[in-house]
């Protein structure tokens, strides 16, 4: 019997573009929009004719398989790289640039030098190396699909660990996006040095 293998479209269409480019590297972002914390983003080139059976958008996967799957990513990828972009960066040169350097940071700690970059989104960042976007490519590419797991694991992890230094603020239940009870925290006990002052002007300012 074959085997089945779910998303199976995802690694075609790397193997596809790997008849041009043989070595891809698939670039994605995590934490774009939370009000704290630093933004994560992550690149991973996978080997052809690699199967990871349910590798898809991380934000289709529960925790529990992302969790699965980061191990799965990092024993099994020819190379990998999460890297950031801190909070004071993010304030500094604004959400898009801060994204934006934290996947040329990924893509520049992979040690080889892909031919091809995807990158997720409509924007590209500055890489040593021919790079596309490909919009909603967590879900088209394998490689992206890798890097969305790496990323997202990655910044959830960082941010239960912000969670035990500000137990006060649940970082650990809305990893730092603006809730109704993050928004509650921020009322009752002010702003941290982890929050993004840029996306909370308004708090700032009043204080």
């Amino acid at each position: 019997m074959p085997r089945i293998v779910l998303h199976k479209e995802l690694f075609d269409y790397d193997s596809e573009l790997r008849r041009e480019y043989p070595v891809i590297c698939g670039v994605d972002e995590a934490g774009r929009g939370p009000l704290a914390g630093d933004v994560y983003a992550a690149a991973v080139i996978l080997r052809d004719g690699l199967l990871i059976d349910y590798l898809n958008d991380s934000k289709k996967i529960s925790e529990k398989r992302r969790e699965e799957l980061f191990d799965v990513i990092r024993d099994n990828a020819e190379a990998y790289c999460v890297a950031t972009a801190s909070v004071e960066e993010i304030d500094s040169m604004n959400i898009l640039n801060a994204t934006m350097l934290a996947m040329s940071r990924a893509v520049e700690g992979l040690g080889i030098k892909p031919d091809l970059a995807l990158i997720d989104g409509n924007r590209l960042p500055q890489l040593d190396c021919p790079c596309r976007y490909v919009i909603k490519g967590d879900a088209t590419s394998a490689s992206i699909s890798a890097a969305s797991v790496l990323a997202k694991v990655s910044r959830d992890r960082y941010m239960k660990e912000l969670a035990e230094k500000y137990p006060q603020y649940a970082f650990e239940q809305h990893k730092g996006y603006g809730t109704k009870l993050h928004y509650e925290k921020l009322n009752e006990f002010g702003i941290s040095d982890v929050h993004r002052k840029s996306f909370l002007k308004k708090l700032y300012d009043q204080e």
